[in-house]
């Protein structure tokens, strides 16, 4: 799964008491040093923040958050805000990219119908696997709604598996880039 990694420096000034984060001493953050800086997982408000970090801050050193404009600033916004809510101990709200129950299902059963397609079974096939031979009747196949929705979640799997699963990641946007 994608995840919103939050780009923090330091600044030349102290930090608010609220607002003050050891990174090097975080109860059960995961800091881990690489060549292009520091990366961290921090659990504050029952979410796992991710942050990278050029290098790591003097402790009590105010922090902020570099937030390029491009395709995935609002992402970023809204991460930011769960962070900053987190600090406050505020409530967070939903996480940035997660998807409704109903759409996270269609999707799912849409990649499962993917699978039964490419593994050459017929749609009949698909829908006893998705759904239960038993909801399958003996008679009309081919007017029955659960031959429509499978063809439909064989279809949309297909579009998720050209557009490399974008409309995951985006939950609807209009695609920018040309990639």
């Amino acid at each position: 799964m994608l995840s919103i990694v939050l780009p923090v420096r330091a600044v030349n000034c102290a930090a608010p008491k609220g607002y003050q984060v050891d990174f090097g001493n975080l109860p059960g953050s995961d800091l881990r040093h690489a060549p292009d800086g520091w990366h961290a997982i921090v659990p504050l408000g029952g979410a796992k923040h991710r942050l990278w970090l050029k290098s790591l801050p003097a402790r009590g050193s105010a922090v902020v958050l570099d937030l390029p404009l491009d395709a995935n600033l609002e992402l970023r916004l809204h991460a930011a805000r769960r962070f900053w809510l987190a600090l406050e101990h505020r409530p967070l709200g939903t996480p940035p990219l997660a998807l409704p129950a109903l759409k996270r299902r269609q999707l799912i059963l849409a990649l499962r119908a993917l699978d039964g397609w490419q593994q050459g079974n017929s749609y009949r096939q698909i829908a006893q696997g998705l759904f239960g031979s038993h909801r399958i009747g003996k008679r009309g196949w081919k007017t029955d709604d659960l031959r429509s929705r499978t063809i439909r979640l064989v279809e949309l799997g297909r579009r998720l598996m050209r557009l490399r699963c974008r409309a995951l990641l985006h939950k609807g946007r209009r695609r920018n880039d040309s990639s």
